[in-house]
């Protein structure tokens, strides 16, 4: 056990290091949330009443896409720079590769989720830093960083690899998507506990299925 977590922690240092030299992924995935942000604060034209309504689903969306740029950009790296088959033939586990991959798409998708919160609520006029509220953040940037760590390593030996990935984790993930924005609805909305705690079961519930299966295919992907 200590063997494998080395190696995951091997993969997920490697992917730090690498992305402070470049910060190639930080900026195009903060760029991205920043300005979806900037575009739907203007368009809405928002009032007190209801930025609640909006605010769940604009939120996740530049969560969400901005989520697609950096699991798109992680692997492709690998590949254009011909590291991908060198990781693939180093004496590791693949399910050790795969953890070490995810992690690192959860880290830097929290790395910019944190940076865009206090800039969102000071935009949309709405508080943010509720524990609930970080808490499904949680749950959501990891079922979604789990099966788009996937679905980013079998896009990448594709042509379309840029579309493609889109089209499938979107297709995929939408129960985590719908979930993550109730729940978010939920908490805005200073809802009951007894309408939140469904779609946070919904969400672990997705999460640990997404992640299981995740973790078995990750193998018969990269063979392919």
């Amino acid at each position: 056990m200590r063997a494998y977590l080395a190696q995951v922690f091997a993969i997920i240092w490697k992917d730090v290091r690498s992305e402070w030299r470049t910060k190639d992924i930080f900026s195009s995935m903060f760029a991205f949330v920043i300005l979806v942000i900037l575009i739907f604060s203007f368009a809405f034209e928002l009032r007190v009443e209801n930025v609640k309504r909006v605010a769940p689903g604009v939120l996740w969306v530049a969560f969400t896409f901005a989520g697609v740029l950096g699991l798109n950009r992680s692997f492709i790296l690998e590949k254009d720079k011909g590291c991908l088959e060198g990781l693939l033939l180093a004496p590791a586990d693949r399910s050790a590769i795969y953890l070490g991959k995810m992690l690192g798409n959860v880290f830097f998708m929290a790395v910019v989720e944190l940076i865009t919160l206090p800039i969102f609520a000071a935009l949309f006029n709405v508080n943010l830093f509720r524990p609930a509220l970080f808490l499904i953040i949680a749950l959501g940037t990891v079922g979604f960083a789990g099966v788009g760590t996937l679905f980013a390593a079998m896009a990448v030996n594709t042509r379309a690899r840029e579309v493609m990935l889109p089209v499938l984790l979107f297709s995929v993930s939408v129960p985590i998507i719908i979930s993550a924005v109730k729940a978010t609805g939920a908490v805005l909305d200073n809802s009951p506990l007894s309408e939140l705690v469904p779609w946070l079961r919904l969400l672990l519930v997705f999460d640990i299925i997404f992640l299981s299966l995740s973790f078995i295919t990750f193998e018969y992907v990269m063979e392919e």
